[in-house]
């Protein structure tokens, strides 16, 4: 399972992303794209009223017959995050699926990774498990990826070391074998903090893969996939690129988020509150900005004009009990500070500390809200309180403002039904999925799972899975 000694020619070679991030049918990593912006795949019928709960999968921890206790429980924490793919009979006939799945139309999978350490996959349709679940041990907090060419590839990170080497894995989804393995406790980091958070990120046409990890340090990955579809064969022999910087407060160089890119270029911040522009060509740094804390939430990058912008914002963590969440939208080539507006929120530290401010992704609007961006802030002018705003993507003004009795990590997820309107469907900590318009702000409906919901939601049509922190994965229904 070692690669190749380390080459960067690629790197100077290699194609920029495409603007079509993946060739088959599905949400495929954190937010569906590179740009991190597409968590909702295909369309849900028009004008939806309401929620309803299609089933409920019971991750191994928790259950009577469960030997297995890990101390972070069962189901999903932040980011949380599922893959849902559509896949291709010509692959699905070669991957280690139970028989049925392999000869049912239009088949779907759902794809996630859990806290108890468990990869899991099931049927959308159903909830049904479709192959044996991967045991990594460790639990996992962050967003696994699929690979965007539609082959038989999973990418999984860890988020807490609880038994054996914490680091990235890379999965063979014909037949469930480890391909490779990065060590996250590495020598050459500033930080020995071994986790992976963040969700790779594959440039399909370069066969690149790219990954932030705790650690400080940002990955790219030269696969060197060799894949047969005749033979049942997937190989990689990767050759690995380290990108180390150095902060002025090292043990927060942390990368907890998902790495977006435009073409090259790639942009992620850390638990110092370092944004960077990194272009992937030379791994050198295009631009820096100091944010004010931690940048955990994943940013997101539009392109206007042939420039990239980049949507980001900051927790309260550094600053003490209360401070400020600094919203702001960059220009992507520059770093330069477009428009600015901050928000007061609050961090707990009692009976453990939970973060406010911006833990959630935003929703970047398109079709009907295509004019805004919309934040979803924890602990935000009260604390456990939640707070989602919707702000004019020119200017920064604020349209529209929904309060939420209890805080939010879980991210807003845009949803367009046939006609091009726009809904949210919003989760919390209070365990409520909430349904809104987001071209106003008003709830539609809400319907509560009984757990606290940290993860963040993907929709495939008109299907929501979400996991909680509990021991369950839950469909929901959009109607």
């Amino acid at each position: 399972m070692n690669g190749k000694p380390a080459d960067t020619t690629f790197l100077y070679t290699a194609p920029p992303f495409p603007e079509k991030y993946s060739l088959v049918e599905g949400i495929l990593t954190f937010r569906g794209s590179h740009y991190r912006d597409a968590p909702a795949f295909g369309r849900c019928k028009p004008a939806p009223k309401k929620l309803r709960k299609l089933w409920t999968f019971y991750t191994t921890w928790g259950t009577p017959h469960s030997k297995e206790k890990k101390s972070w429980g069962g189901g999903a924490g932040w980011t949380g995050q599922a893959a849902i793919i559509r896949w291709p009979d010509s692959i699905k006939a070669l991957m280690n699926l139970k028989p049925k799945f392999k000869s049912k139309p239009n088949f779907t999978e759902v794809i996630q990774a859990s806290l108890d350490g468990h990869v899991y996959f099931l049927d959308l349709e159903t909830g049904e498990e479709t192959r044996p679940s991967l045991n990594i041990r460790n639990p996992i907090k962050g967003t696994l990826s699929v690979d965007p060419r539609g082959y038989p590839l999973l990418y999984v990170g860890q988020g807490i070391p609880e038994e054996g080497a914490i680091g990235y894995r890379i999965f063979s989804l014909i037949d469930g074998k480890l391909l490779y393995f990065i060590n996250g406790v590495d020598p050459l980091a500033y930080r020995l903090w071994g986790a992976f958070d963040g969700s790779g990120i594959v440039n399909r046409l370069a066969d690149v893969l790219f990954i932030g990890g705790e650690n400080g340090l940002f990955y790219a990955v030269k696969l060197n996939t060799a894949f047969s579809a005749s033979s049942k064969k997937i190989s990689i022999s990767p050759q690995v690129v380290k990108y180390r910087y150095k902060h002025k407060k090292p043990k927060r160089q942390g990368i907890e988020n998902s790495v977006a890119f435009y073409k090259n270029i790639a942009f992620f911040a850390d638990n110092g509150g370092l944004i960077q522009a990194v272009d992937t060509r030379t791994m050198k740094p295009i631009w820096t900005f100091e944010s004010e804390d931690d940048v955990d939430a994943t940013l997101v990058v539009e392109v206007e004009r042939d420039t990239p912008f980049v949507y980001t914002g900051c927790e309260v963590d550094k600053q003490g009990s209360k401070g400020y969440a600094h919203l702001r939208k960059l220009n992507g080539f520059t770093g330069k500070v477009v428009w600015e507006r901050t928000y007061p929120c609050f961090s707990i530290s009692e009976p453990e500390v939970i973060n406010g401010g911006l833990l959630a992704t935003p929703a970047l609007g398109k079709e009907s809200i295509s004019d805004r961006v919309i934040f979803s802030l924890a602990h935000a002018y009260k604390e456990k309180s939640g707070l989602i705003v919707a702000l004019n993507k020119a200017t920064g003004e604020e349209l529209w403002s929904h309060k939420l009795k209890s805080y939010t990590w879980s991210s807003p997820t845009a949803v367009y039904d046939s006609l091009g309107n726009a809904y949210l469907i919003q989760a919390d900590d209070g365990g409520n999925v909430w349904l809104i318009d987001a071209q106003t702000g008003k709830t539609l409906s809400s319907l509560n799972l009984g757990y606290t919901i940290e993860a963040s939601p993907v929709v495939f049509e008109d299907k929501v899975i979400i996991g909680v922190r509990g021991n369950m994965i839950v469909c929901l229904q959009i109607e």
